[in-house]
Parts: C-alpha cells; structure tokens; sequence
C-alpha cells in the first residue's frame, strides 16, 4: 500500500507540474507551496519549541480553535506552527491570533515530509477532523512525536474500515497518540476495529460559536439599514439558494422586511448579475456609507470575515449549500443568536441539523414553494421566530464541553 501510495503521489506531481502551464488554479496551488520550506528556515531556531496544528480549510480551523486557544494558555512557552491545505483556509486566516507562523502544507511525499519534520521539530503535533497524510504520519510515528486527533469523525464508509483499507487503518492506530471524537458512533466504529485510545470529546464547534456572544458583534450602518424591519439575513449563499431568493423578491412585498444576502463566492460580476435579476432596489455593503438607508431592501455583502457578526442582526436566517451538492455551511452559527434558521434540502450529512430540525429550530425546504411559506410563516409569527430560536440556542447550550474534554486530558499528560 505505501509503495503504491508513493508512486501515486510522485506521477500526481510530475502531472500537477505540467498542467500548472495551462491552468491558472493548479499554477496556484504549486506556487502557494514552493517557497515554504524557505519560510519555515529563515523563521525556525533550533532552540525554539513548537507545537504544529494542521487544518484543511476554514471550517477545521474554526472548530479547533477553541482548544488552539487553550493550547497557548497551557504549553506557554511553546510556539504554534499553523498549516492549511486549502488556498480558501489559508487566506482568511493567514494573519492570526493563534499561531507564531502559518504556511501551506506540502505535498505529502516522503522527502517532504522528511524535511518538514526535521525542520519545525514539533514537540506534539494536533490534526483535525480527518485530515491523514500518510508519509507525515509514518515520519511522526518514527520520531515518536505524540500526535493527536481533535474533532474526529468517522463513518462506516470511510476506505479505510474496508478490507482494501487495513494497512491504512493500521498506521492510524500506531501513528496516532490519542483520538478525540465527535461523537458516539465514531467512538464505538473505533473501538470495534481495535483502536482503544480514544475518548469522547464532543464538537468543540458548540464552544466556537458559543464565544462569539463575547466578541464585538457591531457593523456600520447595519442597524441604520434595518431600522425597525424584520432583518433576514441569508448566510453562504450558492446560485440554487439564490434563485430561491429572487423568485421570492420579485413575487412578494419586501414593505417591511429588510434582506442580507452574503454569497459563499466573492464575485462582482456574479453579484451584479444578482441585482440585476431582483427587480427591487439594492444596495452592496461597501456603498452602504453613501446611501439613503430608506431606498434599498436588500443589502448584498461583497467582503469576507462579516457572516458571524451579520447573523446577530437577523430574525430569520437561511443558511446556504444544501439546495445544491455544494455542501451546507454552518448551521450553529446564526443559531447562537437566537433565530429561526431555513435550510436547503440535501441536510443528511450534517446530524446538527437534523437534531435541530427535529427540535423544531431548523426548517428544510425542497423548493420555491416551501422557501416562499417558510418565509411568510415566520415573518408573519413573531411567537413561532422567538420559539424557533431559543429552541436553537439550547441546542448549542446543551452540546458545550469539547474543549474541556481534550484540556483535561493534556493537562493530565504534561
């Protein structure tokens, strides 16, 4: 398996190295990675002691990052290397509070993964979610580094519980000190296929949105826009989830209703292509200075990193990607502030909306006639919104703890 898995990684670079000169986006991804060793030597001592976190992408770091946050407050004097895997993760959040230095994770061969660990010399590595490199784990194992699984998820589909998938399985269970799981069914797949160091964690994500209560929530001019309407706040938002939208804009009274529609991509031409199809006035964020608040009814948000303090201003949330195969953005965090939350119909991989839907917080909707009732209903009962987002919020109050779990067994360890 690892002479096959070798081999497959040196013909993808050799393949990634030609493409790179016809396709802009693999030129990227080759580039972003070409210079990190350099960095890691100019910025790395000898003497210094480091801790490496390794994220995919921007939903893996925010849900580790309570447990980054307490990993500074216990192992102070380390420092905290941060790598990503995806351009999308490492650009919103190369410019961090957590780590001392942020890089992109090389191509996992052996030579890479080699040197990268002789390099930073981690004294404990943490990986989240299901992030498994082979040849980094093999290197880790052989300088018997402790490594740790936060977050983890497994399902009983996943490769490696198949018969073809065993020597996998096998360097997961030498290779990892310790796995902190989500859930009970991840805990007892583990356990049935022979993996005793595991615990129950919990999802630490639960901790993550809970602390944006404390943070600085305020956007200017946002409250001027809304004034004394009914604010819905759509979050993360794909074509599927916005024709949805422009059917209901152009169909029904938006007299009393103010619309924040945050698209997933930042795309100016995408977004004029939007407001051209709404026949009401809107209005994108960056103008929203220069505006008589009174004219526009639907404000369209074309920067990143303002969703979570935009979600504390909504009555009514929907939450985008689960009309479309895209994948279905993060349900918790318009949750925390107490509103009813609408949601696209492709939901089975994500058992948080289930359980909030099941409580009565979260409704699915299939199609134009759904999102259009949906909508109506809850801008039309202010007692059913109230009902729907305290359901929410104690859904989150109910599932906090994860962070707990992994820094009382790290603090048992030091």
């Amino acid at each position: 398996m690892n002479i096959i898995y070798n081999i497959a990684v040196f013909k993808i670079s050799l393949i990634l190295s030609f493409l790179k000169l016809f396709n802009t986006k693999i030129k990227k991804f080759i580039d972003q990675r070409s210079n990190v060793f350099e960095i890691l030597e100019k910025n790395i001592s000898k003497t210094d002691k480091y801790i490496w976190i390794h994220v995919a992408s921007l939903g893996e770091y925010e849900q580790g990052l309570p447990v980054f946050k307490e990993l500074k407050k216990i192992y102070k004097n380390h420092k905290i290397l941060l790598s990503f895997f995806s351009s999308s993760g490492y650009e919103n959040k190369k410019d961090n509070n957590i780590a001392n230095l942020t890089v992109y994770l090389p191509i996992d061969s052996y030579s890479n993964s080699k040197k990268f660990i002789k390099t930073v010399n981690p004294e404990m590595v943490f990986f989240v979610k299901y992030e498994f490199w082979p040849n980094y784990l093999k290197t880790l194992k052989k300088n018997n580094i402790p490594t740790y699984l936060i977050a983890g998820n497994f399902r009983d589909n996943h490769w490696f519980f198949k018969w073809y998938g065993k020597s996998f399985l096998h360097l997961l269970k030498t290779s990892i000190t310790h796995f902190f799981v989500q859930n009970e069914h991840s805990l007892r797949l583990l356990i049935d296929n022979h993996i005793s160091n595991v615990s129950f964690m919990g999802d630490s994500r639960f901790d993550r949105v809970y602390s944006l209560l404390s943070q600085e929530n305020s956007v200017d001019n946002i409250k001027e826009f809304i004034g004394n309407n009914i604010c819905i706040v759509a979050g993360s938002t794909w074509p599927k989830d916005e024709l949805l939208i422009i059917r209901y804009l152009n169909s029904y009274s938006t007299e009393n209703i103010r619309w924040i529609i945050a698209p997933h991509q930042i795309n100016i031409r995408k977004i004029k292509e939007f407001q051209n199809k709404i026949n009401i006035d809107s209005i994108l964020l960056s103008k929203l200075n220069e505006h008589n608040f009174n004219s526009s009814k639907v404000l369209i948000v074309d920067c990143i990193g303002l969703l979570t303090k935009l979600y504390s201003y909504s009555d009514i949330s929907y939450v985008g990607g689960a009309m479309g195969g895209s994948g279905m953005h993060n349900v918790l965090e318009p949750a925390i502030f107490k509103t009813p939350i609408i949601i696209g119909k492709n939901y089975k991989n994500f058992p948080e909306a289930k359980e909030m839907i099941n409580r009565n917080g979260v409704i699915s909707v299939k199609n134009s006639t759904d999102f259009n009732c949906a909508v109506n209903e809850l801008i039309n009962k202010k007692e059913m919104r109230l009902r729907m987002g305290n359901n929410n919020f104690n859904f989150i109050k109910d599932n906090l703890g994860a962070t707990k779990n992994v820094v009382s067994y790290l603090k048992e360890k030091k």
